[in-house]
């Protein structure tokens, strides 16, 4: 994908993307552990675990569909709101979701899958390949991943379910999924056309300052991968985009909160 094409897709006569993001569970950490090289000055950082919805009156898109229950207990992350019940207290149903768009297997990302019957579930080739291959024979390599969770998606593309990609591609008009890796194997990241053109970056960057500190999170496939991926979104950055991470609390205060009453929903688009 490159930039021109995303400012050719802005005249699309598809109706502009709402963008929402749902916090549904945390995590404190302790010190260092966010980064691979830690400074021991650094204070104890949280991490936040989202879910993306995209919409337009017309398709309905989730990006990633958070972990299980069981498995974020197994894994002592904080619950705060199961996913598919932070979709219904903004008027979204499972069965309104047209596509889910997974940006990686890991199990924070791949949970949930059963619970949207109408989804078309996009996922890169690499990615599948990734988690039912070889390197899952390591137990330091497979450790984000959900056996559960993986056994799921397979199940899913015997359900003619799952819509394989390989690389870039336009997802819907105003949607474009650039292929990154480096955080895993076939991690893709999502660029939402607009004005100003947000890419929803989930684990391409956890925390925003990984871009000028040059850190990355402690979790990796390929070391290469994951930081040219910083180059990619810099690159963006550069074209006028505007980028979300993945995991950072920042996100709640940047953005404006979609009920009054409620911090776990933020709008990043207004739509139409």
């Amino acid at each position: 994908m490159t930039i021109p094409s995303l400012r050719k897709a802005s005249s699309s006569p598809a109706a502009p993307w709402q963008v929402i993001a749902l916090r549904y569970a945390t995590k404190d950490l302790p010190p260092g552990h966010a980064v691979l090289d830690p400074d021991p000055h650094e204070g104890e950082a949280r991490l936040d675990y989202y879910i993306w919805l995209c919409r337009n009156g017309e398709r309905t898109v989730l990006v990633d569909t958070g972990f299980a229950p069981e498995e974020g207990a197994a894994r002592q992350r904080i619950l705060l709101t199961h996913p598919v019940e932070a979709l219904k207290r903004i008027g979204v149903a499972p069965q309104d979701v047209t596509d889910v768009f997974i940006t990686h297997l890991h199990y924070d990302h791949a949970g949930n899958l059963r619970h949207f019957p109408n989804a078309t579930i996009h996922l890169q080739d690499a990615e599948m390949a990734y988690a039912t291959g070889r390197c899952m024979c390591h137990a330091r390599m497979r450790k984000p991943f959900a056996v559960e969770d993986v056994k799921t998606a397979v199940e899913m593309v015997f359900r003619d379910r799952v819509r394989f990609h390989e690389g870039d591609y336009t997802l819907l008009p105003g949607l474009t999924a650039r292929l990154v890796g480096g955080h895993s194997q076939g991690l893709q990241i999502l660029v939402v056309d607009g004005e100003t053109p947000l890419v929803i970056a989930s684990d391409a960057l956890h925390l925003r300052r990984y871009l000028t500190d040059g850190q990355i999170f402690p979790v990796f496939a390929d070391y290469f991968r994951t930081v040219e991926g910083y180059r990619v979104l810099q690159e963006l950055i550069e074209a006028g985009c505007e980028i979300l991470p993945g995991h950072d609390p920042d996100v709640l205060t940047l953005y404006p909160r979609l009920d009054p009453d409620w911090e776990d929903a933020v709008v990043i688009r207004k739509g139409a």
